[in-house]
């Protein structure tokens, strides 16, 4: 992909950004940093090829692009940080987004430039963390990741071949990043669970954040949750409840 269109893309996404999203708290990435161009603006001038008129695209796809700029990259994230977490209008196979029925896990497309993901509102995502507050923080952890252990600029003990980097991690995704809402956790350990759980200050499941992820359980799972449910409401249609 020619720089000239890398630029002129994301100028377009930009237009588009300051006309529609910017008063509805959608983070727009930087274009570049001292590496480059940013993954995340990467990713968006790449599903934003053609627009409106985009298409679907593998995760294999995206981490080819990215591993054009970046060639150590494995694992592409940010198409799905983009939309779940920055608020783009970007559909998910994986995370089984309603309008997203033709798509196949691993696959992700662009809808919109004209409007924000449905349901963010941008305000969990608000950083209220103080560096000092962080740092205080993480040094009561041991430098360790709150989940897996894994201790900051060492490898990562699941992972040996990354050097684990600690982020701040909801305790409960559904509400704001301030204190008392944080755990240090490793990327590896942050990033895959895709909001799904609440945690405890120990790193440890102890809730459903969203019930979604029922949708990824075996069959026999799902009939259990449903007894469950169907006796605790006694068979009670939801909006009813």
């Amino acid at each position: 992909m020619e720089d000239s269109y890398i630029e002129n893309q994301y100028n377009l996404i930009k237009e588009y950004y300051n006309k529609f999203l910017k008063d509805k708290n959608v983070k727009l990435p930087k274009l570049k940093s001292k590496k480059g161009y940013t993954k995340g603006a990467l990713i968006l001038v790449f599903l934003s090829q053609n627009y409106p008129n985009t298409r679907k695209y593998t995760k294999t796809e995206l981490t080819k692009f990215i591993k054009e700029y970046y060639p150590e990259v494995n694992d592409v994230q940010q198409a799905r940080h983009l939309g779940a977490q920055s608020g783009w209008y970007i559909i998910s196979g994986t995370r089984n987004d309603t309008c997203s029925d033709e798509l196949k896990h691993g696959e992700y497309q662009l809808v919109t430039l004209e409007t924000n993901y449905p349901g963010f509102t941008g305000e969990k995502r608000l950083d209220c963390i103080n560096n000092d507050y962080w740092e205080t923080l993480k040094a009561s952890y041991n430098y360790r990741c709150a989940t897996c252990g894994s201790k900051e600029g060492e490898p990562n003990l699941h992972w040996p071949n990354t050097i684990t980097k600690l982020q701040k991690g909801h305790m409960n995704p559904n509400k704001p990043l301030i204190e008392g809402n944080v755990i240090p956790q490793c990327e590896k350990c942050n990033r895959p669970d895709e909001n799904y759980w609440i945690y405890d200050k120990k790193g440890r499941v102890v809730k459903i954040a969203n019930p979604i992820i029922i949708d990824k359980c075996s069959l026999e799972i799902q009939k259990e949750i449903y007894s469950r449910l169907y006796k605790k409401f006694n068979g009670k249609n939801p909006t009813d409840i």
